[in-house]
C-alpha cells in the first residue's frame, strides 16, 4: 500500500513530504493508522545531527491510532483497538522487562536504525529502504509496527490528546516522580519548559513538592509552568540559585534538580549539580551528542556532599502500565493533557511546526493525519 509520509534523508536537511510504499504486517507486527503524532525535539536532533540515526529515516516517535490489521501471532491487539504508541518497545520477557525496567527493553536496540524486531524495514521508495524513528515513525499515515510497541486504551479517549502519554508526558511525570522520586515538601528545580519539562512540573506537583522552581528563559513558558503547578519561576540559572539558597531552603539547597533543556550541555549540568542540597540528586533527561560528553563535575564534591547524578529513559517509566495510568489520572481530572497542545498541524506543515518549537511557540504541537 501507499503512505505519505514526513522523511529526513540527512542531517541539516529539512523535513520532506513524501510518498512510500508500506509492506503488510508479518508476524508480530500490526499495520496502524496514524489518528495523530506529537512534535517531539528528539526528532529535530536527527535534523540538527545531535542524535544520528539511519537515513533515510520516517520522522516521529510519539503517535497514536487504529490497529486496522494483524499479522501471524500477534495477541496485544486485535483489529480495531486504539493504542498509544510506545517509543520503547516491551517484549516482556527480557530481563529488564521481567524486572520491571520495560524503559530499558532489549529490543530498543534497534531505535535508531528503525528496523523492526522480526528484521528489516517496512518502508520503501524506489528501491530504498526507510527505517521508522524508534520503530513506529509517527509522521506516516499508516505505519507496520512491532505489537511490543502497542499499548491499547480506552476507545472513548481523543487519541489526538492522548498520543502525548507515548513521549513526553511520561518522560517528564517519571522524571521527578520516578527519577527525582520527590516527596511531600520537597524543593526541586527544573531546568528548560519544553514538553519534557512541563511534565516534570506536573510530575513534582503531583508528588507532593512544597516548591517548584521552573528555570526557563521565554516567559510564555514560565508562565505556562506556573499555570502548571510550578511555584516560582525563574529566567536564568543564576536566577534559580539565589532564590533556592537564598529565600526558599538558605543554607540546605533543592532536594532535587531535573535537566530537561533541549540540548545538555556542561554548564546546565553544573547549574543542576551546584543548587542541590547534600544527599540531593540531579536528574539528566535531556539529551545530547552522544560523542560529546556534558558531564564534569568534582568528584569530591559528589562525595563528600553524597550528591548524585542520575541519567534517566522514559522516565523510568513501564509502558504497558504507566501509560495506562497516566490516562487514568487524566480522566480523573488528576493530570493535564488538554493544556499541553499549543497548536495542531497537517503533515505538510510539519516544518512549520518544528520552526515554532525553535522559537518557543509551542511547549507541544501535534500533527493530526488525514486519511
Amino acid at each position: 500500500m501507499k503512505t505519505n509520509a514526513a522523511v529526513l534523508r540527512g542531517a541539516g536537511m529539512d523535513w520532506e513530504v513524501t510518498e512510500l510504499d508500506l509492506d503488510p504486517p508479518k508476524e508480530n507486527e500490526v499495520l496502524i493508522r496514524y489518528v495523530a503524532a506529537g512534535l517531539c525535539h528528539s526528532d529535530e536532533h536527527l535534523r540538527h545531527g545531535d542524535i544520528v540515526p539511519r537515513f533515510p529515516v520516517v520522522g516521529g516517535h510519539e503517535g497514536a491510532g487504529v490497529i486496522e490489521q494483524v499479522g501471524p501471532g500477534v495477541t496485544r491487539v486485535k483489529k480495531g483497538d486504539h493504542v498509544v504508541c510506545s517509543f520503547i518497545p516491551s517484549c516482556g520477557s527480557c530481563r529488564f522487562c521481567s524486572t520491571g525496567q520495560q524503559n530499558l527493553c532489549d529490543l530498543g536496540a534497534m531505535l535508531l536504525d528503525g528496523s523492526l524486531p522480526s528484521g528489516g524495514y517496512r518502508f520503501h521508495q524506489g528501491g530504498e529502504d526507510f527505517g521508522g524513528m524508534c520503530m513506529i515513525g509517527t509522521f506516516s499515515q499508516w505505519s507496520v509496527i512491532s505489537e511490543y510497541s502497542c499499548v491499547p486504551v480506552a476507545p472513548d479517549l481523543p487519541l489526538e490528546t492522548a498520543v502525548l502519554v507515548g513521549c513526553g508526558v511520561p518522560t517528564g511525570w517519571g522524571s521527578a516522580v520516578n527519577g527525582a522520586a520527590v516527596r511531600p515538601g520537597d524543593t526541586v528545580v527544573i531546568y528548560g519548559i519544553g514538553g519534557i519539562g512541563i511534565n516534570a512540573v506536573k510530575g513534582a506537583r503531583h508528588a507532593g513538592a512544597k516548591n517548584i522552581v521552573a528555570v526557563e528563559p521565554l516567559a510564555n513558558k514560565r508562565e505556562k509552568a506556573e499555570e502548571m503547578g510550578a511555584t516560582h519561576s525563574a529566567a536564568s540559572a543564576e536566577d534559580a540559585h539565589r532564590l533556592v539558597m537564598e529565600e526558599l531552603v538558605p543554607g540546605v539547597g533543592a532536594d532535587s534538580s531535573i535537566i530537561t533543556v533541549d540540548v545538555v550541555d556542561e554548564e546546565v549540568v553544573n547549574a543542576g549539580f551546584d543548587v542541590i542540597r547534600k544527599g540531593g540528586r540531579v536528574v539528566i533527561t535531556g539529551l545530547a551528542d552522544p560523542a560529546k560528553k556534558t558531564v564534569h563535575v568534582s568528584g569530591a564534591m559528589m562525595t563528600l556532599f553524597q550528591k548524585s547524578i542520575h541519567g534517566l529513559l522514559f522516565g523510568g517509566c513501564n509502558p504497558i502500565y504507566d501509560i495506562k495510568k497516566l490516562l487514568d489520572l487524566y480522566q480523573a481530572g488528576q493530570v493535564k493533557l488538554d493544556e499541553l497542545v499549543t497548536k495542531q498541524y497537517t503533515l505538510a506543515e510539519v516544518n512549520q511546526g518544528y520552526q515554532d518549537l525553535l522559537d518557543g511557540k509551542n511547549i507541544r504541537g501535534v500533527i493530526i493525519h488525514e486519511h
